[in-house]
Formats: C-alpha cells, structure tokens, sequence
C-alpha cells in the first residue's frame, strides 16, 4: 500500500489522475483543487462538465476550507452514520469550479478506508471520487468489472485491492440546506 500512496501522490501533484479503492466501488480520482486534472476526468468519463463529481476528504475537520458555511445538520449526520455517505453541500469553495454544480453545490464523502484516507492525509487537498466507467455505462463493482479504456487512459492504477472480489455499491446521497433542509438523492 505504501508503494501505491507514494505513486499516485507523484501523479496527483502532477496534476495527473489515478484508478484507485475508496470505501465504496472503484474510483477515478485526481486533485480536486485542480481544473485541468478535473477537465481530464470529465474527459475520460466522456461526461459534460455540468453533471458535478464528488470529492473525498479523510477528515470532516477539513470541511470548513470547501464550504462557506456547514450546515449543522451535517454534523449530525456524520456523527450518527456508519455507512459510507455522499453529502451535497451548498457554498463550496477552493476546489475547481468545473468541479462545483452550478448552483453552487459540492458532493463531500469522509472516506473511513485506509488506502484513501492514507493518500489523502498525505496530499493535504480533497481528491476526486467518480465511478470507474464512462458515462451511461454501469458502475464497476470490482476492480476486475473496470474496461480496458478505462484502465488505458489513467496515469497510474493503484494496485492495492486489485483482487477483492466482493460486490461493492455506491454511497448514498443526501442533499443538505443550511436550514436543515434533506433530500435523499439516492438510499
């Protein structure tokens, strides 16, 4: 694992993007603070940079640098969740702007695995979190379930987790507002 977090973190300062485990399925990944690594995920994913991605953070403590103001009930729903969870947030800030919905929102998950949350200690910045599929295709449940294309136009694989054969899923999402607002987007 070691060898995998010293790797992509070369990619990742240089601007580069990564196929790597998270919490959840496989991700695609690159600095979340940075356009032009964005702009190369969309790309790959042959998806229009209007339908936002999501970053991951290892810490909710860092939350206060990408959103003006978080909601307290996101505090709450931190606190009490054991599954992994994507929080929509209104006000985000510092991250790439073609990362942030146009209505001024960012999809946040803390990540409790230790591969992400190792790397992203280690680079200091949030990371990009998107399926390991282009756009309309199914999610990847494995490593093994990734295509080719994919695996091709990446800069580094991580190699870390490669064999787990388990059936993974996606998070849940939930929209929070500053009055306390929820919408589940999905379970």
């Amino acid at each position: 694992m070691h060898n995998d977090i010293k790797k992509a973190l070369e990619v990742l300062h240089a601007g580069g993007v990564i196929l790597y485990p998270t919490d959840t399925i496989w991700g695609i990944g690159c600095d979340a603070t940075n356009p032009e690594a964005v702009k190369k995920v969309y790309e790959i994913k042959n998806r229009v940079d209007s339908k936002a991605m999501l970053v991951l953070m290892e810490n909710p403590n860092r939350l206060n640098s990408y959103i003006d103001e978080v909601p307290e009930i996101a505090w709450d729903l931190i606190d009490t969740n054991d599954q992994p969870m994507t929080l929509i947030y209104p006000g985000a800030k510092n991250l790439a702007a073609n990362l942030i919905s146009s209505d001024g929102t960012i999809g946040i998950r803390i990540t409790n695995e230790e591969f992400t949350q190792n790397l992203i200690q280690r680079f200091k910045k949030p990371i990009v979190s998107t399926s390991a599929n282009r756009s309309g295709e199914l999610s990847p449940a494995n490593f093994y379930e990734i295509s080719d294309e994919i695996k091709e136009a990446v800069d580094y694989i991580v190699e870390y987790r490669q064999e787990e054969m388990e059936k993974c899923k996606a998070s849940s999402i939930i929209k929070i507002g500053l009055g306390g607002e929820i919408q589940i987007i999905r379970p």
